[in-house]
């Protein structure tokens, strides 16, 4: 039986925006299905997003949703989760909204550790703004602002997320759309900021200019490039030459923001 994912989306908002072969849709289906599974509650469910085409996606669901300046989706969540520790908090967006234009915000809401799940679709552009390099876009690759390749190192994004704070970090990619849900339900699960970045091919800022041609060799490049950490674990350095790791990338149990900040107004209200 078809999984009815109608059920979860807002009427009369389709068609979505996202070009043909972009994953978000691949990414929203699996948040629906990791909300579904965690059996949320959709009026104490807060879904946030920045600016960007993926911070587009929670227009089309049925949630408690808010759609921010650029790069604040994690301080307007942290708002959310402070103001009502019952809710479930969400953050979505791309690699430019949450690493760059929004990076003090993500470094801060890992290093507090508030109880949150962010799933940053890393598309190694600015797909919507022009098609400008981000802090994603990989060394050598074209942008429109880099027209003769990105002489920058990239962010490692679940590097970053881990020595920022964060409690829990995975990464999975659009091909693999069955492990979507499965990492977002396990942050979600997760008491404490969860990160799960999707890697997530621009077909059209990205692709084009960089002579992909086609969304199949797209797909099948992230296929290629994925290696479970388990996997990985029994790979030479020569072998993991140019892979990405998928699954979980690093879990741990630490007092959660909301709580202990709750801790603390009433020991100065017992005071």
């Amino acid at each position: 039986m078809a999984y009815d994912y109608e059920k979860s989306l807002r009427p009369g908002k389709l068609p979505h925006i996202w070009c043909p072969g972009c994953g978000h849709g691949i990414v929203l289906k699996g948040l629906i299905r990791a909300m579904d599974t965690c059996e949320l509650d959709r009026d104490k469910t807060a879904v946030v997003s920045g600016i960007g085409c993926a911070s587009r996606l929670p227009g089309y669901l049925d949630a408690c949703t808010l759609h921010t300046a650029h790069g604040r989706a994690a301080a307007f969540a942290t708002g959310i989760k402070m103001a009502n520790p019952e809710m479930t908090v969400l953050c979505v967006g791309g690699d430019g909204d949450g690493t760059a234009i929004g990076g003090n915000h993500f470094i801060h809401a890992c290093r507090r550790n508030i109880d949150m799940t962010y799933v940053i679709m890393n598309n190694y552009i600015y797909g919507m703004t022009g098609g400008q390099f981000s802090p994603c876009t990989p060394t050598g690759m074209k942008a429109s602002t880099t027209p003769y390749g990105n002489p920058d190192p990239i962010f490692d994004i679940g590097k970053l997320a881990i020595g920022a704070g964060a409690t829990y970090v995975a990464r999975t990619t659009a091909f693999h759309a069955t492990q979507i849900d499965k990492l977002i339900v396990e942050g979600i699960k997760h008491k404490g900021m969860a990160v799960i970045e999707v890697l997530d091919d621009c077909p059209t800022s990205y692709g084009r200019r960089n002579k992909f041609r086609s969304v199949v060799e797209m797909m099948k490049r992230l296929k290629d490039i994925a290696v479970p950490v388990t996997a990985a674990a029994k790979m030479t350095d020569e072998q993991l030459e140019g892979k990405v790791l998928t699954g979980v990338l690093y879990k741990e149990e630490r007092p959660e923001y909301t709580e202990q900040y709750a801790q603390l107004i009433q020991r100065v209200q017992g005071a």
